[in-house]
């Protein structure tokens, strides 16, 4: 059979000192070092066989794929289906001293983690993810795409492929900036799942939250 992957591209570092969850709010940017990340990704990943490029229309995942994109020369296609998950606590922050779980009034909204209750439910995430991981993976037979995406349809996409709970700890996702989660595909089967950082010592040591570091080979797993 033929293989295709499908190359889930977290986007890189925003700039937002005020510690704002952004959310889908327009006007938020790569950080210098975000711009850094999206070039690395573009060096590593330049002289894979990637034939089409998808991103989320939020600028910071359209900036992430701007340097992979003038390497391979592609046109990038954007695509509603990969934005950020809808929260409740959009423009909010959570810097300390103004955090906004320390409000009563955001407590209700944290009942049911299996939904969940603050945000879109995971089985609508992944019903979008999966529809366009489908379309890339056909537009793409026998080669690879990037689709940029954000954190949690990222990982809820992984979960859900994995045949894993969605209910999960936050802070315990393997989604790090700009890291890939390759979706390898024989024919329109999924055969396994593979993990890489080609920006890790790009990221500050305090945010890799992710159990992985870039001495460690590659992380694969089979759905």
């Amino acid at each position: 059979m033929t293989e295709t992957i499908v190359h889930l591209l977290r986007h890189g570092e925003v700039h937002n000192p005020a510690g704002v969850l952004y959310g889908r709010m327009e006007g938020f940017h790569l950080s210098e070092r975000g711009q850094a990340m999206a070039q690395r990704v573009a060096d590593v990943a330049g002289e894979r066989d990637i034939t089409h490029l998808v991103s989320s229309p939020l600028e910071r995942a359209r900036e992430t794929i701007a340097p992979l994109a003038a390497v391979k020369g592609l046109e990038v296609t954007l695509d509603e289906r990969v934005i950020e998950s809808e929260n409740w606590f959009q423009g909010k922050t959570f810097a300390p001293g103004d955090n906004a779980l320390s409000h009563p009034s955001a407590w209700l909204k944290l009942w049911n983690p299996f939904r969940p209750s603050w945000g879109e439910p995971y089985k609508e995430i992944v019903a979008r993810m999966m529809a366009a991981v489908n379309d890339v993976r056909a537009a793409a037979e026998g080669h690879e795409a990037v689709i940029v995406s954000h954190q949690l349809p990222i990982w809820t996409t992984r979960l859900h492929v994995e045949g894993r709970s969605f209910l999960h700890d936050p802070r315990k996702r393997q989604c790090t900036l700009c890291s890939l989660t390759s979706l390898h595909f024989d024919g329109d089967r999924l055969a396994r799942v593979s993990y890489s950082e080609p920006a890790i010592d790009l990221i500050p040591v305090k945010d890799r939250t992710a159990p992985y570091s870039a001495g460690d080979a590659p992380q694969e797993r089979k759905p």
